[in-house]
Formats: structure tokens, sequence, C-alpha cells
């Protein structure tokens, strides 16, 4: 199990045991950092600022709600995990930056990525809502799952992969 899993499971097994929705405004609210939405066309999802000992994190209200959640998570798990950002641009700019669309290229991003899968899709419940999903291909039950967990389709086939759920998403 990673840094990033044990992070996230900290915080699901205290502030939502057992639930498949997790809701990443209340982690927020509990972890002390404010949250701020703001709509608008420009290419930035997400900010985390630290400043005299709070925290913020600013969002693109514009996003759909399942890029929000997952930036949120996201952004808290930079929070979590990587103290030394006092200030934290995330969207489209920093990754054309690193030259891949989707994918992460630091380590930070890529534990902030695992962090927001294991915070919003925690272990115990993807396997539990999997054995319950009446899907007979790994495409169906991504599908299925995505909606009850609030994520994205690519979210749910990462993180059922990366739990061995399913082999490809």
């Amino acid at each position: 199990m990673s840094k990033a899993d044990v992070a996230a499971r900290a915080i699901t097994d205290r502030l939502a045991p057992g639930s498949a929705l997790v809701d990443v405004e209340k982690v927020a609210v509990d972890l002390g950092v404010a949250v701020v939405r703001q709509d608008t066309d420009q290419a930035v999802d997400a900010m985390l600022i630290r400043r005299d000992g709070r925290v913020a994190i600013g969002l693109n209200g514009a996003r759909p709600v399942v890029t929000q959640r997952f930036t949120l998570a996201h952004m808290i798990g930079h929070y979590r995990m990587h103290a030394r950002r006092d200030l934290l641009l995330d969207g489209l700019l920093r990754r054309r930056h690193a030259r891949l669309s989707s994918i992460p290229t630091d380590r930070e991003e890529a534990e902030a990525n695992r962090f927001a899968g294991a915070l919003l899709v925690p272990e115990k419940a993807a396997r539990e809502a999997a054995v319950r999903a009446d899907c007979s291909t790994g495409a169906d039950l991504v599908d299925a799952l995505a909606g009850e967990f609030q994520v994205s389709r690519l979210v749910m086939g990462y993180r059922l992969v990366l739990l061995g759920v399913i082999i490809d998403a």
C-alpha cells in the first residue's frame, strides 16, 4: 500500500467508514481547509494556498461536478502529503508544461492523483460495490461504479485496475 493510499484510508476510515460516496467537501472542512469556487473559463482547475497558518483551495466551478470532486481530492492530497508547497496551481497550463495532457510526470502529481482515487473510491467500498454490481464486462462495471461513486470513468477504471478488480479498463 502506498503512502497516498495510507493517507487517504486514514481519512475515509474516520469520516466515511463503509460509505461509497465520500463527501470531499466535508473532508476539506474537517482538515481546516477553506474551499472557494469561482466559475472561470481560464485554464486553471484549482489552486492551493497556504498563508499564515491557513489553507484554502480554490476550484474552477465551471468544471463538471465529477472533475471538481476529483480536483478537490487531488488538492487535499497535495495539502496532506506535500507540506512544503505554499502555492500550487493545477490545470491545463501545468499539464501542457509537462507535455502530457493527463499523465502525471512527477512524483508529487502521481501521489496526489493516487490519493484522490483512494479518497473518492475507498478500497473496501469499491470491492463491495463490485461484488453487488450485475455487470458482465469490466467496462460495464466501470460505468456502473463511476456513477455510484460520482467519479469519472477514467478515475474509476484506473482505481479498479489498481485494486485488481478488473484487468483492463
